[in-house]
C-alpha cells in the first residue's frame, strides 16, 4: 500500500509538472513559413517544407506522443512500481526489436526499480540524456537545421546539442559527456545522426533502463507532412546488452509556439535538505 500511494503521488507530481510546461508555451504567435488554411490556422497536413537544397526541413519544436499501448516497468521480482507507464521505454519498442540486458545491466535496473526511481540524474539538475530526453510526452524540443549544423535544444534545464553535417569525423578523443558528439547525413528523406562519447551516468528512461560509456546511438529522423515526424532510435552497447535494440517515437509539430526558459534549481533543495 505505501509503495502504491507513493507511485501515485510521482505519478500526479510529474504529470502537474508537464501540463505546467506546455501550459508556458508562447501560444497564437506564427510559426514562420508554415502552409496556412483559410482561416490562417496552421495546415499540418501539408507537404513537408524543404531548404535551399532540396532535403527535408526539419526545423520546430516537436513533441513526442505517447503511445496508445502503455505498460508499467517490469522490475523482474523488484518491489513497486517505476512511475508511469509513458516513462518506460519498453513502450516504444520496434516490433522486431527486444530488449535483453547483461547481468550487471539488469541488477542495476532492478535496483532502480527497488528504489521506486530515486536517484534519477535530472532530481540533481543533471541531463535527461538520449533518448530518454524526447520520450517524455508534451515536454518541448527544438531542432534547428542549418547548412552544415542540426541544432537540437531542449526546454528542459536549457540542455542542447551539436549534430555536424559538414562531414568532419568523431573526435579523435571522446571525451565522455552527457549528450555525446553527434554527427549527421542525409540518405534521401532521412536524417541520421551517429551519437557517440557517451558518459554512463544517464538513464535511458525515467524507469532506469542503464547504459554503459560505449553504447552509440543511431536516430533517423522522417519528416512525415508539415506537422508529423517519425524518429527510431537504435541503442547498440555491448557492455550493458546482449543484442541491439530500436525504439519508434511519433513526434508532432508544436505550432505557433515556441520554447521558455527552463532553469532546473532544485541543487539548492538537496543541499538544504543534507544540511538539515
Amino acid at each position: 500500500m505505501k509503495t502504491s500511494r507513493i507511485s501515485l503521488v510521482v505519478t500526479v507530481i510529474l504529470v502537474t509538472a508537464f501540463s505546467m510546461v506546455l501550459s508556458a508555451q508562447w501560444v497564437h504567435y506564427p510559426t514562420p513559413g508554415l502552409t496556412r488554411t483559410k482561416d490562417g490556422k496552421p495546415n499540418l497536413a501539408a507537404p513537408v517544407p524543404r531548404t535551399a537544397n532540396g532535403t527535408p526541413d526539419l526545423s520546430g519544436v516537436w513533441v513526442s506522443i505517447a503511445p496508445e499501448k502503455a505498460v508499467a516497468p517490469n522490475y523482474a521480482g523488484a518491489p513497486g512500481s517505476g512511475g508511469p507507464p509513458f516513462m518506460n521505454i519498453e513502450n516504444f519498442l520496434t516490433s522486431d526489436s527486444s530488449i535483453v540486458m547483461l547481468p550487471a545491466a539488469d541488477a542495476l535496473y532492478r535496483e532502480h526499480g527497488r528504489l521506486l526511481g530515486a536517484g534519477r540524474p535530472s532530481e540533481l539538475c543533471l541531463p535527461h540524456g538520449i533518448p530518454d530526453a524526447m520520450l517524455i510526452p508534451g515536454q518541448p524540443f527544438k531542432i534547428v537545421q542549418t547548412p552544415g549544423l542540426t541544432l537540437i535544444l531542449f526546454e528542459e534545464f536549457n540542455h542542447y546539442r551539436q549534430v555536424f553535417t559538414d562531414g568532419r569525423p568523431f573526435p579523435a578523443d571522446l571525451s565522455p559527456s552527457w549528450l555525446g558528439s553527434s554527427t549527421g547525413r542525409w540518405t534521401r528523406d532521412t536524417f541520421i545522426v551517429d551519437t557517440a562519447g557517451f558518459n554512463d551516468q544517464t538513464w535511458l528512461d525515467d524507469s532506469g533502463h542503464p547504459h554503459s560509456d560505449s553504447m552509440r546511438t543511431t536516430e533517423q529522423f522522417h519528416r512525415i507532412d508539415a506537422g508529423s515526424m517519425e524518429l527510431q532510435i537504435t541503442i547498440n552497447d555491448s557492455k550493458s546488452y546482449a543484442k541491439p535494440w530500436t525504439i519508434h517515437l511519433d513526434l508532432r509539430l508544436a505550432a505557433d509556439s515556441d520554447l521558455i526558459e527552463d532553469i532546473c534549481e532544485n541543487e539548492r533543495d538537496n543541499a538544504h535538505t543534507i544540511k538539515n
